[in-house]
């Protein structure tokens, strides 16, 4: 599906770290931050060990806790709600905009001034607080950020925005992840930038900031020893090897990005030529689209599932993107949600599928997946 677009600048950059003693919180881990603040003009950064483990800070930087409600989209990867799980918080899920797939401001801000409409069957009351929203950046494309901040300037409620998708996106010639209190990025392989394993999140609350570097180090506060603990912690440090090879994969941000677009400038040339194909949509404010991944749509009279199958025989890998989050078992077990919950969620995840996508890839082997979609939407 995605192949990591590595040089020997970057293996070296890890080799070097291993030809030290210092594997973990040495100097590389805070030179990885800071090319975060210099790209993002972000007063913070905070490097961790996964996009994940980046939100689960947030959240509990935010101060979201048992019963607190989020609203939050059903059409993103499972960890923007399971991170509000793991604090027993409650996602409330709208539906998202059929054109983008990102969450739907409209319906953000009918569920804050109707909270009763959204609470999930089971698990919440209307007496639960809503205290924030966490909007996805999905597959590389910002939220509409202004009118989701309106909403919560309105009813004083914190966001996070998950930015794990989307690093190096433009809105309105902002950056992608600094839209809200809290914005969070992610480097797992198939990413823009990889370090394997990985994530940073960035804001210019100091109290946060602090708070959050002490919590990923095991809630070691400023002062502590290694023995003391002021806070219940994790271990979400980034180690070494991964905090150098992100910095050289940052120096090349740009020329990753710009490769990316042009993979996806081949595919777009030649999938919409083809009846029943549709291609992604990019918003007019979207001044610069981080592509994550490269996800078509099929015409609803289309078998989705079983173009994916030829398309596998042919020796082309394929994945559905996104399978609902509201239909994820142990979601509908816990919450009550079922199908018909999310309409739009349910038909894109229905019609939604991503093709290999990467900034390795070559215009021949563009041509080669094109083709063979040609061939088997022809033959459906």
């Amino acid at each position: 599906m995605s192949s990591p677009d590595l040089t020997d600048a970057d293996r070296q950059a890890v080799l070097d770290v291993l030809n030290t003693p210092i594997l973990s919180m040495g100097q590389h881990t805070p030179a990885f931050e800071q090319a975060f603040c210099d790209l993002t003009g972000a007063k913070h950064a905070i490097a961790v060990n996964s996009g994940t483990a980046g939100l689960h800070l947030c959240v509990r930087a935010a101060g979201i806790g048992p019963g607190d409600l989020v609203i939050t989209t059903p059409f993103s990867f499972v960890a923007s709600s399971n991170v509000l799980l793991f604090e027993n918080a409650i996602p409330i899920f709208v539906d998202i905009d059929a054109k983008t797939g990102n969450i739907d401001p409209f319906l953000v801000a009918d569920a804050a001034n109707n909270i009763e409409k959204y609470l999930p069957r089971a698990g919440a009351t209307s007496q639960s607080p809503l205290r924030a929203i966490l909007p996805v950046d999905v597959f590389g494309q910002p939220a509409d950020m202004d009118a989701i901040n309106a909403v919560a300037k309105q009813h004083d409620l914190t966001v996070i925005e998950d930015s794990c998708e989307a690093l190096g996106a433009t809105y309105k010639g902002r950056q992608a992840g600094t839209l809200g209190d809290f914005g969070v990025f992610a480097f797992y392989p198939n990413k823009v930038i990889t370090t394997g394993e990985g994530g940073v999140i960035v804001t210019n609350d100091d109290k946060a900031a602090a708070f959050m570097r002490a919590l990923r180090n095991q809630g070691r506060a400023p002062g502590d020893t290694w023995l003391q603990h002021t806070h219940l912690g994790y271990n979400y440090r980034i180690d070494e090897m991964s905090a150098a090879l992100g910095r050289t994969q940052m120096s090349r941000l740009d020329e990753l990005i710009d490769k990316r677009e042009q993979v996806a400038a081949w595919y777009e040339s030649r999938l919409a030529e083809i009846p029943g194909v549709e291609v992604p949509f990019v918003e007019p404010s979207t001044t610069r689209m981080s592509w994550f991944v490269y996800v078509i749509r099929f015409d609803a009279k289309l078998n989705r599932d079983e173009i994916a199958k030829r398309l596998d025989a042919m020796g082309i890998p394929v994945r559905p993107y996104f399978l609902p989050i509201h239909l994820q078992p142990y979601m509908a077990e816990r919450f009550g949600w079922r199908e018909g919950d999310f309409p739009v969620t349910e038909d894109l995840g229905r019609r939604g599928l991503a093709v290999p996508f990467s900034s390795v890839m070559t215009e021949e082997q563009v041509e080669t997946v094109c083709q063979a979609i040609r061939e088997v939407v022809s033959q459906a």
